[in-house]
């Protein structure tokens, strides 16, 4: 793979930001849709999780706008609050490592929007946000859509889901008819693809190794328990077979979330939780105590967790099942990023494994059946096959 100075000899800038970044070289993606996003063109990214896609479309976008500071260039449209603060952290440490004066600005909502209006005073050239609050204050006139060229949808597939897909078809709309767009997403389903039809008709599709999957470095198990109730303490015990170091749980249902928190903390675990219903600020600290490494554990639902870097998570278990291959497929990428070795967990009962199957025909992985017997996580049930003896 070639150097950074390879494919973007004119800005030496920019090179000596990703080192300073700590990259010494581009990943895949990043080398393949160098070109052209910096020169305007409409662009699917599609890259397994921990592929570097946020700086994959940032570096071009630095590029493509150093003649044009100091107004709004770029509108970042994310489904979180989470993701849109990691993707203006990106924008800042790139613009701070560079030497650059690009500036992000953070527009979510349930958040003081007088504060909001003021950052905008700054005409930063990054906006990023969600959907509906950008589109409140492009209404009232606070960001300046006619000045916006470039629209990016990151994690594209769930910005079209039932829950964001009309404030995302607003948003492009209040922007000009030859605004560039760029899609970024681990998976992009037929139906997103249908929706960004409606939008562009020459948009270049550029999929990194892998496509619509996970790297080998992530590994998939399964372990089965008789019953639903059984699951949490079936959690206990794989956690200490498995030796984790920083992991995540995944789970549907709020209620359940909750549940879950409570009962491991009765345990002595450090959790906090991370899902819709809570408060922007509860779900912040949540976030700073998992990074920080002040929480071991971190509870979340799909819609919350959606597209969150951290980089030194070794583990993800999975006590509920999404419907959705796709939802696996974001959730088992939280771990092992970077080329890491990272596990992922599954435990169902009986009847939950067809689905596990499913997800093998559509991701092309494989799961491996996992017994937990005597503190250890097994290959083969040792006591079945001693009982058989006797």
């Amino acid at each position: 793979m070639a150097e950074f100075d390879a494919y973007m000899p004119d800005n030496p800038e920019l090179v000596s930001g990703m080192r300073n970044l700590g990259h010494r070289r581009p990943t895949e993606i990043q080398e393949l849709v160098f070109a052209d996003i910096r020169d305007g063109g409409d662009v699917l990214i599609q890259a397994p999780t921990g592929t570097g896609k946020t700086l994959a479309y940032l570096c071009p976008l630095f590029a493509r706008y150093r003649e044009a500071m100091g107004e709004n260039k770029v509108i970042v449209l994310t489904p979180t609050h989470e993701l849109a603060i990691q993707v203006a952290k990106q924008v800042r440490a790139l613009a701070e490592k560079s030497g650059l004066r690009y500036h992000a600005a953070v527009i979510v909502g349930d958040v003081q929007i007088g504060r909001q209006v003021e950052a905008l005073k700054g005409k930063p050239e990054f906006i990023v946000g969600t959907a509906g609050r950008i589109l409140e204050l492009i209404e009232k006139r606070k960001i300046a859509a006619y000045l916006v060229r470039t629209v990016v949808l990151d994690e594209g597939d769930r910005l079209f889901d039932e829950h964001h897909r009309e404030s995302t078809h607003a948003v492009i709309k209040k922007c000009l008819r030859d605004r560039q767009l760029v899609v970024a997403s681990a998976s992009i389903s037929a139906k997103a693809k249908e929706e960004l039809a409606q939008w562009t008709d020459h948009a270049k599709l550029v999929a990194a190794a892998g496509g619509q999957g996970l790297p080998a470095n992530i590994k998939h198990w399964y372990v089965v328990v008789p019953e639903e109730r059984e699951k949490i303490e079936m959690l206990r015990g794989t956690t200490g077979a498995i030796r984790t170091k920083r992991a995540m749980i995944f789970i549907n249902r709020n209620y359940d979330i909750e549940q879950a928190a409570e009962k491991l903390r009765h345990h002595h675990y450090t959790v906090d939780s991370l899902y819709g219903k809570r408060t922007k600020e509860e779900r912040r600290d949540a976030m700073q105590a998992f990074r920080s490494g002040k929480v071991k554990y971190l509870i979340a639902s799909d819609m919350a967790a959606r597209g969150l870097q951290i980089d030194d998570v070794d583990t993800v278990f999975h006590l509920s099942i999404p419907e959705d291959p796709a939802d696996y497929l974001h959730r088992a990428g939280r771990c092992g990023r970077a080329g890491r070795v990272g596990r992922n967990l599954a435990i169902v009962t009986e009847r939950e494994v067809r689905k596990l199957h499913a997800y093998e025909k559509a991701l092309g992985i494989h799961f491996s059946r996992k017994y937990y017997e005597d503190g250890k996580l097994l290959d083969k049930p040792v006591k079945t096959e001693k009982q058989s003896e006797t």
